[in-house]
């Protein structure tokens, strides 16, 4: 018995019994981290939408913990909470397609029967890329992490490999982790700025990244954005719309679980935002 128990993730719950048929109103929401900027401002988004509806959010920050990750969802689901909006970039959690609770993922593949909300993650490396290009720079660097299969990076890195490559410039990366504390990352980007290579632009795969490295850059008195332009990837994001497509086809989850979806990706468009760091 205890043995099916642990292998159907059964949690018990009394007030789970009393509810079952029923609609909690409560919506469970898994992200990497509610201290980046452009997560608390999607997590903030979402609640003031569910809120508007008459939902409470349960938020879980899983950070880069596939074991809290599961956590979460035990729990979750032992709350009988409506649905789930997922968005952290822990990898081969087999267990989203075995919950029966109704899923809307984040920029990031859980089944196919999850559908996926994300960003235009190439078509904003391009732009990024190219906004440096046009500016003049000849020495373009990639801060982020190129190589994690899966993750959004990785099509946000594609967007700048392929702008490089059509100028005729070289691909340049420095490796800069999401789960890094800010420290340690401003020693990494302070460690990149002193190295003596040639840098004139860069483009780092999120906007903390790309704040850090501007204070790193006035730090050392290079000036941006004459001796250095930076251009960020998060302010591109139209989170508004990410916020309401998510909440939107989570409802129409909720209604009907079993529904075939008619698309499995939603691929939203982003734009070039300008200030004075170009």
């Amino acid at each position: 018995m205890n043995a099916a128990m642990r292998e159907l993730n059964y949690q018990p719950n009394t007030l789970a019994w009393s509810l079952q048929g029923k609609q909690t109103k409560m919506i469970g929401v898994i992200m990497p981290s509610i201290t980046n900027p452009f997560f608390a401002e999607l997590v903030a988004a979402i609640e003031d939408k569910l809120e508007a509806d008459g939902y409470k959010m349960l938020l879980c920050d899983a950070g880069q913990d596939s074991d809290k990750e599961r956590r979460y969802l035990r729990m979750l689901e032992a709350n009988q909470v409506d649905g789930i909006i997922a968005g952290s970039h822990n990898l081969g959690i087999e267990e989203y397609q075995r919950y029966g609770l109704p899923i809307v993922s984040f920029d990031r593949y859980l089944s196919d029967q999850v559908p996926i909300v994300t960003s235009d993650n190439y078509q904003g490396g391009c732009l990024a890329t190219q906004a440096l290009v046009d500016a003049g720079c000849g020495h373009v660097y990639f801060v982020g992490n190129p190589v994690k299969t899966g993750n959004p990076t990785s099509r946000r890195f594609d967007g700048y490999a392929d702008t490089v490559a059509a100028a005729g410039l070289t691909v340049h990366t420095a490796r800069s982790a999401f789960y890094e504390s800010p420290a340690a990352k401003a020693r990494e980007l302070r460690e990149l700025l002193t190295s003596g290579r040639k840098i004139d632009g860069v483009f780092c795969s999120d906007d903390l990244t790309a704040i850090l490295l501007l204070k790193e850059a006035r730090k050392l008195g290079i000036r941006v954005p004459e001796d250095l332009k930076i251009v960020g990837f998060d302010g591109t994001q139209p989170v508004p719309d990410l916020a309401g497509t998510l909440v939107k086809l989570l409802y129409e989850r909720i209604a009907d679980p079993e529904k075939k979806l008619a698309q499995n990706s939603y691929l939203l468009p982003v734009k070039l935002l300008r200030n004075q760091t170009v």
